[in-house]
């Protein structure tokens, strides 16, 4: 047999994504690439690694069994490299990282000089939602997880990075509105854009109506950040919204934000981990930094938050 490392990664990335197409777009690679080299690998085993049943290609059990081994292939060499790098002095390894949707935001600010001064270092961060968020936690899949509103069910450790500020907004439409604080009746007359299930913004937005004892008139319900500031660009509704992501359209006067009382509601953004967690030395090093440098990283990055 004469397979090639990058077969392997191949053939890996079509297992995980059960697709040709998805996987050229995660490797950065052509359709028709992924398909010659998961070719020249199923060459070389008499038995099929894949199946196509009508447009969906299915992993078959060997070809489970050959990931799984080229998993450890994979894993095996990165090993090699981080040992190359730390031999050299150099600090390396993988850092993994969760991060909830809307800390998209905040989290690059937090890695960015940290992953410029350490170039031995592989970031492994995902994007998603709350749950997805706290499911790998649990997991122990990853070194950190950023949130606004930790877990309470598990037992965790945090290093709060900045304020989390959550306003009332909607579209410069309702700019005669804003001139002073609206009551709670009005949340009852006006259409409400949510956020899905299990998200941290919609938990805050309904703690916040049940509070002031308002029955709401949702509108929409959306699964992203960026979904609902268009929709509130649009006219569609308003909503309970973080300030971190509208820096660009309260500049613009897309949005504008509408003074209610009780608001804004201040939470955290927290990096947190599992209490008791044996960190990897690039975990460790990550740590140290962020509480050397979060307090400069907000003032240079986040100022403009104080402001409101």
């Amino acid at each position: 047999m004469n397979f090639t490392l990058h077969q392997l990664v191949v053939f890996l990335k079509i297992t995980q994504t059960k697709s040709i197409t998805k996987a050229a777009e995660e490797l950065h690679l052509t359709q028709p690439a992924v398909s010659i080299q998961l070719k020249n690998l199923q060459d070389q085993f008499d038995i099929p690694l894949t199946e196509v049943i009508g447009r969906q290609l299915y992993v078959t059990e060997f070809g489970r069994e050959i990931a799984a081994a080229a998993q450890k292939i994979i894993d095996e060499v990165s090993t090699i490299n981080y040992k190359t790098l730390a031999y050299k002095g150099i600090l390396s390894g993988k850092l993994k990282i969760s991060v909830v949707s809307t800390g998209k935001y905040v989290i690059p600010y937090f890695l960015s000089d940290f992953i410029k001064m350490n170039s031995g270092i592989e970031l492994v961060m995902d994007v998603t939602n709350k749950t997805k968020v706290v499911k790998s936690l649990k997991n122990n899949e990853v070194d950190f997880a950023l949130v606004s509103i930790p877990p309470d069910d598990l037992a965790l450790e945090s290093e709060v990075l900045m304020a989390n500020k959550l306003f009332l907004v909607g579209n410069k439409e309702t700019l005669p509105i804003v001139t002073k604080p609206v009551q709670s009746d009005f949340f009852a007359k006006v259409p409400l854009i949510f956020r899905e299930d299990g998200s941290a913004t919609k938990t805050s937005m309904e703690k916040y109506l049940q509070q002031n004892g308002i029955v709401s008139n949702m509108r929409l319900q959306l699964t992203s950040n960026e979904a609902v500031k268009q929709a509130v660009v649009a006219g569609l509704g308003y909503s309970i919204m973080p300030l971190i992501g509208l820096k660009n359209e309260l500049e613009k006067n897309d949005i504008v934000i509408i003074p209610a009382e009780g608001l804004p509601m201040i939470t955290n953004w927290r990096l947190i981990w599992l209490k008791g967690k044996a960190m990897s030395p690039v975990a460790a090093a990550y740590l140290e930094f962020i509480r050397a440098t979060k307090e400069s990283i907000r003032l240079n990055s986040f100022s403009w938050i104080d402001a409101y």
